[in-house]
């Protein structure tokens, strides 16, 4: 077994400057200093012509109300019930940050809020408040421009969904997850929950109690779905609680992107979004899942996400996060197959009164197996950030490889990182190795660029930019409109 550490403690952090499009774009007035306070989603609409809104709080009687609505199978109430009874006997994480978590008050939250009462195929036939809410977020034009299918989700359930015709000339499925209940019940019976158990963590069986929405796709085998798969979702209510699931199968030797966004308004009271995402690729067969989270500072933002990859098979996480009061998200990938590879790429910035709980999972279960784990994080103004990881390497699950490298850049004296990697190597042939690194922007970096006519807050975002540039390559630049501007508030620092 052969196993490397490596700690830096730097004083530079030794980005090069972000030569992409957004870099010519810099303004003071668009400069992490001058913007830390603005959340341009943070709108929302009236609810006067909402179809239901569930009272606050959660009983037996709510959850199989939920499944009466929805017109449900037998099979799929009996599901929801029986998570209902693990989410009430499943006690809080007593880690991570214990303090905020205790502020979530289950009794003060809405967990259904339906706005419409049926998904559109059509953007016209979508109402028009809700028509213009994603209109100011890109959507239609995202999909009009780039995307293979777009699935948007305001409040609790999927207003908008299409598909185009060659996916499903295809035979690729690609739906919300309530139409896909109804629609391919064998298929959502045969993989649902067998990724993320009911009873895996206390938010895992409130999702699985109270879930609502998400995506649902299944590519066949052989398949490459050319063009990428988008999903958005949108938090409108205040106290709203958000359980969109998402299941996607990619069949033997098959290929699929799927990308989704996230925003909420801004409101005084705190909300919860709580997703659960199970993603399984079959021999041969590759899934990246790219999350760009953008949510203002009272959501908690607490999501379970694992991917199970067999034989050859690819799975790829590109996860940012942006905004929310807490977040605590650690995909996972466990790597079952031999041959199997997984790549987990994640960005993450707090800012004040903000804490980025986030990190990775990777499970080598078979020989030869090979994971890349890379984490940037960005702290300012008081913020926190904590990379938890965790990298396991089970028993003869030989000639596997490993790498794990954590940076974090501190933007002044009062923020703060975490780096927590668990590693458990229980097979003497593996080869693991992790590097962390923590740095602040230095005085000498700041005079170099501002000596070249930039003024300090534009040079101060220029090396953010090159901090995050791992990441930025690795987001399909000409795809969502939406996406772009979330990435580049990030960069310029307008967070939640």
């Amino acid at each position: 077994m052969i196993m490397k550490f490596r700690l830096h403690y730097l004083d530079l952090p030794g980005a090069r400057p972000y030569r992409g499009p957004m870099a010519t774009e810099l303004k003071p007035e668009n400069s992490p200093q001058g913007l830390l306070e603005e959340y341009r989603h943070g709108f929302h609409d009236s609810e006067e012509n909402y179809v239901f809104k569930s009272g606050k709080g959660l009983t037996n009687e709510m959850v199989e109300r939920i499944s009466a609505m929805k017109d449900e199978p037998a099979w799929m109430r009996e599901f929801r019930l029986r998570a209902f009874e693990v989410f009430e006997s499943k006690p809080m994480p007593t880690w991570g940050d214990t303090a905020l978590l205790s502020e979530i008050d289950f009794a003060n939250i809405h967990y259904f809020v339906r706005s419409t009462d049926r998904a559109e195929q059509s953007w016209e036939d979508v109402p028009d408040d809700i028509k213009r809410t994603f209109d100011r977020l890109g959507i239609p034009e995202a999909e009009r421009k780039f995307l293979s299918g777009v699935s948007a989700q305001y409040e609790s359930e999927v207003v908008y969904h299409s598909v185009k015709a060659e996916l499903e000339r295809d035979g690729v499925l690609f739906c919300d997850m309530d139409t896909a209940v109804k629609l391919y019940p064998e298929v959502v019976q045969k993989y649902l929950s067998t990724v993320i158990p009911v009873n895996d963590n206390k938010f895992a069986a409130l999702n699985s109690a109270v879930w609502s929405g998400g995506s649902f796709v299944y590519v066949p085998k052989g398949v490459t779905v050319a063009m990428p798969l988008q999903a958005y979702f949108r938090i409108n209510t205040e106290n709203m609680g958000q359980f969109e699931r998402t299941l996607i199968i990619a069949d033997e030797g098959a290929k699929v992107h799927y990308i989704e966004g996230c925003t909420a308004p801004k409101f005084s009271t705190s909300s919860l979004h709580s997703a659960v995402v199970e993603l399984i690729a079959l021999d041969g067969a590759s899934i990246r899942y790219t999350t760009i989270q953008n949510w203002y500072r009272n959501i908690f933002n607490l999501v379970t996400k694992r991917a199970i990859a067999r034989k050859n098979a690819t799975i790829e996480w590109v996860d940012g996060n942006i905004g929310s009061r807490l977040t605590m998200k650690y995909p996972a990938i466990y790597l079952m197959g031999e041959g199997a590879r997984g790549e987990i790429l994640s960005m993450a910035f707090a800012g004040e009164g903000q804490h980025q709980d986030a990190g990775s999972k990777i499970i080598h279960g078979a020989p030869n197996t090979t994971s890349v784990v890379t984490n940037k994080s960005v702290t300012a103004h008081g913020g926190k950030t904590t990379y938890r990881g965790l990298v396991e390497v089970l028993p003869n699950a030989h000639h596997s490889k490993t790498r794990v490298k954590c940076d974090a850049l501190l933007m002044d004296d009062i923020s703060s990182s975490d780096t927590k990697p668990t590693m458990k190597i229980d097979e003497q042939f593996a080869t693991v190795e992790h590097e962390a690194s923590v740095s602040k922007i230095g005085e000498d970096q700041l005079f170099y660029a501002m000596s070249r006519g930039l003024a300090e807050a534009d040079a101060t975002a220029m090396i953010v930019n090159g901090f995050f540039d791992f990441f930025i390559k690795e987001l399909p630049m000409e795809y969502a409109v939406e996406l772009n501007r979330l990435v580049k508030m990030e960069m310029e620092g307008a967070v939640g």
